[in-house]
Order: structure tokens, then sequence, then C-alpha cells
């Protein structure tokens, strides 16, 4: 598998305190496997889609405890590089690079704007082994109420091309690498409880959000918006039974016209192009 370029999401994995019913949630809700609890890496535990690496689940380290979270990780040629990008643009550096054997290098940082994230240098672990398929990741989405902070720091610090959705009910941009969107911003409205902060939500890939969905609540997890059709796929947002937020969508069941967007003006991170 190629290197993904830089900026592109490579990888994803939370923290869960129920290590076992995290499995057996997600198992359940996606179809995924488990490999080996790595106890050299923490209890570091790759998840599967059909075989191929999705995600992974971890126990908190101490003092971590808490809510669960999804965290998205971002490819990059030359992490000490992005880390530089991070400082020198309004972000937090909260875990300073740190190299996982020969599997790459990571790092996490928080955005202006609060949203937490990763940073991946590959070496032998490349990240998603699949995209798009059942179980796999398929999107993700940066929520926040500070889309201004949001859009000139990832502008900043990857090599993204932006471009807004034209409609006038939503805030909506989508970052691209020169090719197809590989991720969006969304402005959080009065719908999200004031106490929520800035996060990136992941979408995973189901071959039936309906069933998904229910399958989801019946162990727990509650319901946040959706079912709903777009032109996407059908999706729905939920949280599961420890506090994590991430979506699930049906690329196969999607209706409608895809929305008209407008390029961004480079170097600015507020508007559309006049």
């Amino acid at each position: 598998m190629a290197v993904r370029p830089e900026g592109t999401p490579c990888w994803a994995d939370a923290m869960f305190t129920d290590l076992d019913g995290a499995k057996a949630f997600y198992g359940d809700v996606l179809g995924w496997t488990f490999g080996e609890t790595s106890s050299q890496y923490g209890n570091y535990t790759q998840a599967y889609a059909d075989g191929k690496a999705a995600a992974a689940v971890v126990p908190p380290m101490p003092g971590q405890e808490g809510q669960s979270q999804w965290c998205l990780y971002f490819s990059s040629p030359d992490i000490a590089e992005t880390v530089s990008k991070i400082r020198a643009n309004g972000g937090d550096v909260l875990m300073e690079p740190m190299r996982v054997g020969d599997f790459g290098t990571m790092c996490l940082a928080r955005e202006p704007s609060g949203a937490v994230f990763g940073v991946w240098q590959p070496g032998t672990h490349e990240g998603f082994g699949a995209m798009a398929t059942p179980g796999a990741y398929c999107w993700a989405e940066v929520f926040t109420r500070e889309p201004e902070k949001a859009d000139a720091f990832f502008s900043a610090v990857f090599p993204y091309r932006m471009k807004d959705i034209e409609d006038d009910a939503v805030d909506f941009r989508l970052f691209d690498t020169g090719g197809d969107p590989v991720l969006g911003r969304m402005r959080m409205t009065g719908e999200f409880p004031p106490e929520v902060p800035s996060y990136i939500n992941v979408y995973y890939t189901v071959d039936d959000c309906d069933a998904a969905v229910a399958r989801a609540v019946e162990r727990g997890a509650v319901l946040r918006f959706g079912p709903m059709t777009s032109p996407f796929g059908r999706f729905a947002a939920l949280t599961d039974p420890q506090g994590a937020n991430f979506s699930v969508i049906d690329v196969t069941a999607a209706e409608g016209e895809m929305p008209e967007t407008s390029e961004v003006r480079s170097g600015s991170g507020a508007g559309p192009e006049a």
C-alpha cells in the first residue's frame, strides 16, 4: 500500500476503561474482530474489518481515565516538521513525537478551537488497511464552534485546498489534498450542549445503517442524529456506552444531488472566493 499524502486521515484509535466492553460493542455493531493485545505497547489492540486493519482500542494510561473519545491521525512524511507547524499556528502538542517500534512515529495535538487529533509518520504500519467497506473508516469531520480558527490552522499545518458547501442552512467546509475531499468541517450549532467541546467525528462504513443503529442502541449507545439519507449515503450519529462519539454510514444508500461547492481563496481561512 502506498503511503497516503500528507494531511490524509490514516488511522483512528480510542481509549476505553472497559476494553472488553468496547470490543464486544464494536464487534457487534461494526463486525470487527480483534488481534492480540500488545502488552509491550500499553495493551494496544488492533481491530480488523474483513481481516484488514480498521482501527485500535487501548485502555487509558494512569491519570488519563475519563470519557472515551475517538482520535483521528493524519499522515505526515516528517512529524518533526508537522509539530513545528502545529506550534507555529497556535496548536498545542499534547504528546511529543514518540516512536512506536518499527510501526511508525506518533504525536497528539489540539487545534486552537479545541479538537484533539493525532499525527502519524508511518513505518511498517501504514494505517488503514481498507476504507469505505463495511466496518472500515470512511470519513471524518471537525465539529467546532470556532470554524475560523480551525480552518486557518488545518490549512496552514497541512497542504489542504478548501471548498465551501453552498447551503445557507449549514456552515460546512471540505478539505482536499489535490484530489477528492479528505476531511470536513462543520460549525457546531446550539443543538450541541455547551459542555461538548470541539471534536473530530469519525464515520465507519456499514452495510445497513438502520440495522447498525439498532444493534448499537440495544447495546447501550445513544442515538444523537438520524438515520438520515443524503447524497453521500444513509448515516447516523451515535455515542457509544463509554461516551465516545462516532457515526455510521451506508455509502450505497445515497440519494439526491451532490451539493454545489465554491473554492476558498488560498491563504484565507474565512470565506469563499469573491
